[in-house]
């Protein structure tokens, strides 16, 4: 008869036993990131920050595309995510952090959803995300469910940034590198939680190149019948008015998900 290990790492289905004998790293070496981040209503943002999240200072949205490869989590084999960050302040009982909330990301592979959504807390969707393209120098990133598009990215005048810029950039994130989310699952009949927590989920990225131009976000407003389970999501999404592009950013790099000393963890 199976028995369950309380010092072993489990996804479903469990009864197989834990999903490796050595947890991988966690470097992602191949990543090319698109950053187009503008400011928003905060109000209408607000209403989709649970407590004890706050909107930041600045209500701004970041939609991040990353193009993964060399992922050593997945024996080298890669994916594409597209994820809408908020920028919030957590004022809990203990911790007091500035950073990021994850309200959805998109990615096109099964597997970082489901250990995402079911470890990790952040909220993940399945979308089809082809590698973005390059043409004349403008870049392109789409993403779409059931054949009907959610939204498209446009980036182009991409110029290696100047000192000043850089210094512009790095200031705007100081003490602020903190990604949240919101761990939520429900109870087997659907009714209320079983887990409902907010989490934190550290990461450490290195660059070999960082350019800096200009962008924009095309959302969709979708139907029940074009997207049933995602529908809500796309129009809230879409509803957040663009009040003012800020700087894109697009880098290439690598990205470590298992940060030593910081492990994802629970907020309180």
């Amino acid at each position: 008869m199976f028995k369950f290990d309380p010092e072993q790492r489990y996804t479903m289905p469990a009864h197989f036993g834990p999903r490796t004998d050595k947890i991988p790293s966690g470097w992602y070496h191949d990543v090319t990131t698109l950053v187009i981040s503008y400011r928003t209503d905060r109000d209408k943002l607000a209403a989709y920050l649970p407590e004890p999240f706050e909107v930041a200072e600045d209500a701004i949205i970041s939609v991040v595309y990353c193009c993964n490869k060399e992922v050593d989590w997945l024996a080298g084999h890669g994916y594409n995510l597209i994820g809408v960050n908020a920028a919030v302040v957590f004022n809990g009982k203990i911790d007091r952090l500035q950073g990021f909330y994850t309200l959805a990301m998109w990615e096109n592979l099964t597997d970082p959803i489901l250990m995402g959504r079911e470890v990790q807390g952040i909220p993940k969707i399945f979308a089809d995300i082809p590698d973005h393209s390059i043409v004349n120098g403008t870049w392109r990133v789409k993403a779409s469910h059931f054949s009907h598009r959610i939204m498209e990215m446009t980036v182009s005048d991409l110029v290696f940034p100047t000192a000043e810029v850089i210094m512009e950039l790095q200031k705007d994130m100081e003490g602020k590198d903190n990604w949240m989310g919101w761990k939520y699952i429900p109870n087997p009949d659907g009714v209320g939680p079983s887990v409902s927590m907010p989490t934190l989920f550290p990461a450490e990225n290195t660059y070999r190149e960082v350019k800096v131009g200009t962008g924009s976000i095309e959302w969709e407003h979708l139907t029940w019948e074009q997207n049933p389970t995602q529908y809500h999501i796309v129009n809230t999404l879409a509803d957040l008015p663009i009040l003012a592009y800020l700087k894109v950013v697009m880098t290439k790099g690598g990205t470590n998900l298992a940060v030593d000393g910081k492990p994802v963890r629970e907020l309180k």
